[in-house]
């Protein structure tokens, strides 16, 4: 027994050893395969065929739109992920608001992976799973060309190599990487032929110049005509939109640096951006929207004269850009009214006073006339989520609306493209109290004090509690 145990072992062994060598020379033949020549890295999990018409996409309008409309851009959390029937509580919700919401994702981060981490080798995993549920959810598909695989901003090649760092996220294409960025762009709208509406790029990330302290304009737009050709050529129907500049402004005391002409109570234009902004308007190759993004509050983090009245930046900036685009729809892909702690965090307000803040920040929007926004989603997964639209869908119960999806959902409905806006008669004991919006059917008001006040809108007394939002009919 003891020999025929030992002789059995042996036997396991050896056939042990030869599984083992087995294993480790079929992982190498999978290396190789997975590896291009050139040592260009890793091509684990990719296609050649990125270009390949993803799932059933939605029928787009005969006629594309270039305005969309008021709506929100999916983060690093969503809710194409999670319990099922907590995404499920979600996707019915938007499918059942009566309109199309247009819905923001980006190519590469915020959600999506690396979409070409070799050249000619894609992985649209992540991105199809966030269209999947744009679509499910019979919303208005909306793609930020943003940002780029390592290999096309001095990085490394391969699956394995992707730097998500904040620098290396942020890092613009190398200029001799343009043209496959662009054709990166060709390969997205291919795939989700649905999708009509295309923004390039993301605040003029790496589009820097340390040397002259300046927007490098010549080498946004450099990269934008290409872009905006590539999808042309895709579908002539397809719109294409920039320069998603950040809009900032400082104290209105400073005059070094600062506008002029675009200056307020909340304080003055950075002249630089106001310049980057114009360079791409006159060198475009063409353009159906113009995008900019930006915050009430300076560059400093001051709300002037208070954060109420510091959103008629928006205004001022809106009514700015439409005077210099002949009349193009504008859109503001994201728009903040809170400023941020050092970890990017907005959740020192109450929820009623949040909505507050950013219903009067939609409506400088409108009154600049701007017809499309969207709200930057901060999704995440636990209880706790200030501002977020809906509740973690990583929750057994998550999924339900909360107090800022209930605004941007009923601001989108009633003051969609097309609102002929309309004046409203206010008080005057209560025009220091309220910000007022309204065309021929309802009108919205907003609280502006931490206390109930008795308004007199449109010639009707009523009782408003602090920050309170309410919608009246006309």
């Amino acid at each position: 027994m003891g020999r025929h145990g030992w002789d059995s072992g042996a036997r396991r062994w050896r056939l042990t050893a030869l599984l083992g060598v087995g294993m480790a020379a079929l992982a190498l033949v999978i290396t190789l395969i997975n590896t291009l020549p050139g040592d260009e890295g890793s091509t684990r999990g990719t296609t050649a065929d990125g270009d390949k018409v993803h799932g059933t996409p939605a029928v787009p309008p005969d006629e594309a739109k270039s305005e969309v409309g008021w709506g929100f851009t999916h983060t690093q959390y969503s809710a194409d992920e999670g319990n099922a029937a907590a995404t499920e509580r979600v996707r019915a919700e938007l499918a059942r608001q009566g309109r199309s919401v247009p819905q923001i994702q980006h190519i590469m981060g915020w959600g999506a992976g690396n979409p070409e981490p070799v050249k000619g080798r894609f992985d649209f995993s992540a991105m199809d799973r966030r269209m999947d549920f744009i679509r499910a959810s019979d919303g208005t598909p909306v793609v930020t060309l943003c940002c780029a695989p390592d290999w096309m901003k001095g990085g490394e090649s391969g699956t394995d190599n992707t730097d998500w760092s904040q620098q290396s996220l942020e890092t613009a294409p190398d200029r001799a990487h343009y043209k496959d960025f662009a054709k990166l762009a060709a390969t997205v709208a291919k795939r989700y032929p649905d999708v009509r509406h295309f923004i390039v790029w993301n605040e003029f990330k790496g589009f820097w110049n340390d040397e002259k302290a300046r927007w490098d304009y010549e080498g946004y737009t450099e990269l934008y005509n290409l872009v905006y050709k590539e999808l042309k050529k895709v579908n002539k129907d397809i719109m294409v939109g920039g320069p998603y500049l950040v809009m900032d402004s400082l104290d209105p005391r400073q005059t070094q640096g600062t506008s002029a002409k675009v200056k307020g109570e909340w304080g003055r234009m950075d002249q630089r951006p106001l310049d980057a902004f114009d360079y791409w308007n006159k060198n475009k190759a063409g353009a159906d929207f113009v995008v900019v993004d930006g915050s009430s509050y300076t560059e400093d983090d001051e709300m002037l004269p208070d954060e109420f009245k510091a959103t008629d930046k928006f205004t001022a900036v809106s009514k700015w850009v439409r005077a210099r685009t002949g009349g193009l729809p504008l859109w503001w892909a994201e728009y903040y009214v809170e400023p941020a702690d050092r970890n990017d965090d907005r959740d020192d307000w109450s929820e009623t006073h949040r909505v507050a803040v950013q219903a009067s920040g939609l409506m400088a929007m409108a009154r600049g006339g701007a017809t499309s926004g969207f709200y930057w989603n901060p999704q995440k997964r636990g209880e706790k989520c200030a501002g977020c639209l809906w509740t973690a869908t990583q929750l057994d119960d998550g999924g339900g609306e909360l107090p800022m999806a209930e605004l941007i959902d009923r601001f989108g409905k009633e003051f969609g493209p097309g609102t002929t806006y309309e004046k409203v008669s206010v008080a005057a004991d209560d025009r220091p109290n309220v910000r007022v919006i309204a065309d021929d059917k309802v009108a919205l008001v907003v609280n502006t004090l931490d206390r109930p006040i008795s308004a007199k809108i449109d010639g009707k007394r009523f009782e408003m509690q602090g920050y309170e939002v309410k919608w009246l009919k006309r």
